[in-house]
């Protein structure tokens, strides 16, 4: 049995309450409420003159139209491997983006896009291509530069901002082609700032990560702050079945700068594995570490040595490895070491060296230790 309901003596006498328009409110009430705004409009100003003032950001669409056409293709064409050694080489299309910085025709990308690449094309927002060579990369950073052969009448180059002003948190656009997607806009923000440990180029390595979607073919791409400014070089994605996942990264600008444009990053053309322990011992090594050759691009200062790739696919453990190419133990004097730890040091003898001064590798080829020798290229 319901129990009879019971009601406060407010329920009960507020029946007989008028209700009244606003207009009819009491002195004391009106009063109250004006202390309230004086209050609620104090507080205000000083959270604002604590915030500072708020900075208003251009739209989304208003920046998209504003850094695109900085924003490139990047096409390559280089050799590869068939499945079949006895079958020889095959030419393989590859694509990745990248991003107009000056007015004279470079781009910068991402060096495992164009590193090995034996024709390199760029592709403006008009679809137009234009050919381009390497002229600075550095595969321990991730990043390259390419020189336009030539270039088209009007370019709009996008402005390098300075990646140390990001904080964690800030929003961030990446723009690239996914899956041959050109020109293809995604929003995220800064994730994290991690540094990788070792040295590029002088420095300190950094990576920006970010939670804004990234997928084949966004390599190389600009990392944009809200004023349009290029604060990351797209690099790569942390993923368990091979999409996007919400963990990718960019190369910071700073890092991007001081390998490309100060250091001047030199370009081998060369791409291969570092052995060391185990593999080391495996290929009979007279050192303790060395870098076995997978690919060398056609024209490359590392084709003119003659230093020989790979053609043979095998897989030792879990690496997967084409055998047969030529393993580098020294460049200039310089060891290759455990870890790579001297690679920063080569990567800086090689770029330090004069047009005409002379490059020296020694190779194990097929056995026996081999020196091979040229003039740096102009």
């Amino acid at each position: 049995m319901r129990r009879p309901r019971r009601t406060s003596p407010c329920a009960t006498t507020i029946s007989s309450f008028t209700l009244r328009s606003p207009r009819h409110r009491s002195r004391r009430m009106v009063v109250r409420q004006r202390r309230r705004v004086v209050v609620g409009a104090v507080r205000g100003a000083a959270l604002l003159a604590l915030w500072g003032p708020v900075q208003a950001q251009q739209p989304l669409s208003e920046l998209f139209r504003k850094v695109s056409p900085s924003v490139v293709l990047v096409r390559t064409l280089e050799r590869s491997v068939t499945a079949d050694p006895q079958a020889g080489l095959t030419t393989i299309p590859g694509l990745g983006s990248g991003v107009l910085i000056s007015a004279d025709g470079k781009v910068m990308t991402a060096a495992h896009v164009v590193q090995t690449a034996d024709r390199v094309a760029v592709q403006f927002l008009d679809g137009k291509l234009y050919p381009a060579h390497v002229v600075a990369s550095s595969t321990r950073a991730d990043v390259a530069l390419l020189q336009l052969d030539r270039t088209p009448i009007a370019l709009s180059p996008a402005r390098l901002g300075d990646s140390d002003k990001l904080d964690v948190g800030d929003q961030i656009v990446v723009i690239g082609a996914p899956y041959g997607l050109g020109h293809s806009l995604t929003v995220g923000h800064v994730s994290g700032r991690l540094a990788m440990g070792g040295v590029v180029s002088g420095g300190p390595m950094e990576m920006l990560q970010t939670d804004a979607s990234i997928n084949m073919g966004n390599s190389g791409g600009p990392m944009f702050n809200m004023d349009g400014e290029v604060v990351g070089i797209v690099s790569r994605i942390l993923t368990q079945s091979g999409g996007f996942e919400g963990v990718g990264f960019a190369v910071s600008a700073k890092v991007a700068q001081r390998v490309l444009l100060t250091a001047k990053a030199f370009w081998t053309g060369v791409d291969g594995v570092l052995l060391q322990d185990t593999l080391a011992q495996i290929f009979n090594l007279p050192q303790p570490a060395g870098f076995l050759v997978q690919q060398v691009a056609t024209g490359s200062p590392a084709a003119l040595l003659g230093i020989r790739a790979g053609t043979w696919p095998a897989k030792i453990g879990t690496e997967q490895l084409l055998l047969g190419g030529d393993i580098v133990l020294a460049v200039g004097g310089i060891a290759i070491t455990p870890n790579g730890a001297s690679l920063d040091q080569i990567q800086s003898h090689l770029s330090q060296l004069r047009p005409g001064d002379s490059i020296t590798v020694n190779a194990l080829r097929g056995g026996k230790v081999v020196r091979l020798s040229i003039a740096k290229p102009r």
